[in-house]
């Protein structure tokens, strides 16, 4: 699908970002997925991050983009608007 399709953006599943960075066999697969990812011109992001040790992992890694509660709450689109005006 990764050839057939005109994607280019590859999201890592928090599946795999929760075993970071102490399960090898998630870092060995998150580490392939954004080496791939990559090399095939995409950008990467990762969901799910929880903890200040995943997102180094993710920086250290080059990942390029993360989303999960570490950053923020998920929240109303009022309050994300709101949220931009103050500042």
């Amino acid at each position: 699908y990764l050839k057939r399709f005109p994607i280019d953006v590859l999201k890592i599943d928090r599946s795999f970002v929760d075993g970071l960075p102490a399960g090898e066999q998630d870092a060995q697969i998150t580490r392939a997925i954004i080496a791939m990812a990559h090399s095939l011109g995409m950008t990467v992001i990762a969901e799910g991050v929880e903890t200040q040790a995943q997102l180094d992992f993710l920086r250290e890694h080059g990942c390029d983009e993360v989303q999960g509660f570490l950053l923020g709450r998920p929240m109303p689109p009022d309050e994300v608007v709101a949220s931009f005006e103050r500042c």
